[in-house]
């Protein structure tokens, strides 16, 4: 008999809490999967009120089985094998996959579920039967109710019996986009991403706002920023990236301010901008990746002299993380080693090199009067170049790589 994998089962996490909002989730989390498994187009996802099941088609469960595991709003998923409604066939299955994954020490059980109520015996019934056919296939196995090592689940639906035993760790949190829509501020460094990838675990759409100065900043730089917005897209399938030119604004800084006030008029500007570009694509929130104190801009009297630019709500996911913590986030989402490459962004190449640590307002009003604030701003966003970023392109830019080390 072939055992490969024929479905996957898959459990929400917090959805179960969501009442008359709870259709809404579990559709977008559906949308979500999908995106996630665009590469698989054999795939059938159907989403019903308690579960979701992936019709696998044939395909290799392994790659997908990697790929749910980044999708927030799943809390765990099975990967089952489909067989014949029939009692004697599910019997021989159940043994046959029990001494395939037995391997000579461990306990079990067996959880029957009985969703066809016409089917031969109920659920306590199943559970002795199978449970016996088990003994009988491998002599000395010892059955534990509680905490066994194996638990061989059986459901008996209308179109076939299903078999599982593994329970895999999803992402937990809520679907991506069931908490709206928001502009992450992505530099390139450590901070940001980490920042996305927590307001993605809370349901946030992100689209990714960078900023890029050329010449000051190189392609790489810009190739870089791309590539970690690559990295978040498993979660949930694709990001619009969002690259602002810069270069005009930074210039004209360097040229009419005082080097302390640099780095403060230049996050203003960069928040003016974002919190504009969020209006225009109907975001609700500016994402950022400050860290409480971890640089002259991200003291509080910096952080108040810079949201002065507006009232729209700025989330901060990493203010209270110390670095460790951060890159520890990093490591695990796989962007750390993208992150510390040494292409510079624009705030790095124009840092001064005693900025102001407590700006004080009144300078800063003075010092923005000597500048064309509105002008600036409006042929920045008329420069905007938007691209959709997925999970495929890292598979590119892997072979891309490659080809290029063989020349």
């Amino acid at each position: 008999m072939n055992l490969n994998y024929t479905e996957i089962m898959v459990r929400y996490g917090e959805l179960s809490t969501k009442g008359k909002n709870r259709r809404s989730f579990i559709m977008r989390l559906a949308e979500n999967v999908k995106g996630a498994l665009a590469a698989h187009s054999e795939i059938i996802v159907r989403a019903d009120r308690d579960r979701m099941h992936l019709y696998l088609n044939g395909a290799d469960a392994a790659p997908i089985i990697e790929k749910l595991k980044k999708v927030f709003g799943i809390q765990n998923f099975s990967p089952s094998i489909r067989v014949e409604k029939e009692l004697d066939v599910i019997i021989t299955a159940v043994q046959e996959l029990m001494k395939e994954i037995y391997t000579g020490s461990e306990t079990f059980k067996i959880t029957a579920k009985r969703s066809d109520h016409g089917f031969v015996q109920n659920s306590d019934e199943l559970n002795q039967t199978l449970g016996a056919a088990v003994f009988r296939a491998i002599p000395g196995i010892k059955a534990q109710m509680k905490k066994p090592d194996i638990n061989l689940r059986v459901e008996i639906r209308e179109n076939g019996a299903y078999l599982s035993y593994e329970t895999i760790q999803g992402a937990g949190g809520l679907p991506v986009g069931t908490s709206g829509r928001g502009m992450l501020m992505l530099s390139g460094g450590i901070d940001s991403p980490v920042a996305g990838y927590l307001a993605m675990k809370r349901g946030v759409e992100i689209e990714a706002v960078h900023f890029a100065s050329p010449p000051y900043t190189s392609e790489q730089a810009l190739q870089k920023a791309k590539d970690l917005t690559v990295k978040l897209t498993p979660y949930v399938g694709k990001i619009q990236f969002i690259e602002v030119p810069f270069t005009e604004i930074q210039e004209e800084i360097k040229r009419s301010v005082p080097q302390g006030y640099w780095m403060t008029l230049t996050r203003r500007f960069m928040l003016r901008i974002t919190d504009a570009i969020r209006e225009q694509r109907r975001g609700l929130v500016v994402i950022n990746g400050e860290s409480l104190g971890q640089v002259a801009s991200q003291t509080l009297q910096s952080m108040v002299a810079i949201n002065e630019v507006t009232s729209t709500p700025i989330i901060r996911p990493v203010v209270t993380m110390d670095k460790l913590e951060i890159i520890e986030i990093a490591q695990e989402i796989d962007t750390f080693q993208l992150a510390i490459q040494p292409f510079e962004d624009c705030c790095t190449i124009f840092a001064p090199p005693q900025p102001k640590t407590r700006p004080k307002l009144e300078k800063v009003h003075y010092y923005e009067a000597r500048l064309d604030v509105e002008g600036m701003i409006a042929r920045s966003l008329a420069g905007l170049k938007i691209e959709e970023i997925s999970p495929d392109q890292a598979a590119a830019s892997q072979a891309e790589a490659e080809f290029a080390d063989l020349l």
